[in-house]
């Protein structure tokens, strides 16, 4: 860990704060803590939880099977269902359509189910 200020490698151990480890830069006296690791989960496995809520499994379910609990896999969940209306608004917006004189039909054709054979 180099000190947040000047980046220098020389520090020496200056107590605790906060129950973490406090360290003291030799050339500045610059006072500072060692980082937490960040707690955010990967890319990865937030994609696991999404295509897991997508077949159904519950959001409890899900939080034991990832590690997390229920109301971080709820959180995630709505924060993709907020991008991807976003995205959806954004694709509906048209300049300009072109439609061409051919159309389909696309009614019901009725099969006949007389199976008598005679």
């Amino acid at each position: 860990m180099k000190c947040p200020k000047y980046s220098s490698g020389k520090k020496i151990k200056s107590g605790f704060a906060k129950g973490r480890q406090r360290y003291k830069c030799k050339d500045c006296e610059y006072n500072y803590t060692v980082e937490l690791k960040p707690a955010a989960k990967p890319d990865p496995m937030k994609k696991q939880a999404l295509r897991l809520c997508l077949e159904g499994l519950g959001f409890r379910a899900i939080g034991r099977l990832s590690g997390v609990s229920n109301v971080s896999v709820l959180n995630r969940i709505r924060k993709f269902e907020k991008e991807t209306q976003a995205l959806h608004l954004e694709s509906k917006k048209t300049e300009r359509a072109e439609v061409d004189g051919m159309h389909a039909c696309a009614g019901s054709k009725k099969l006949s189910t007389d199976l008598d054979c005679r």
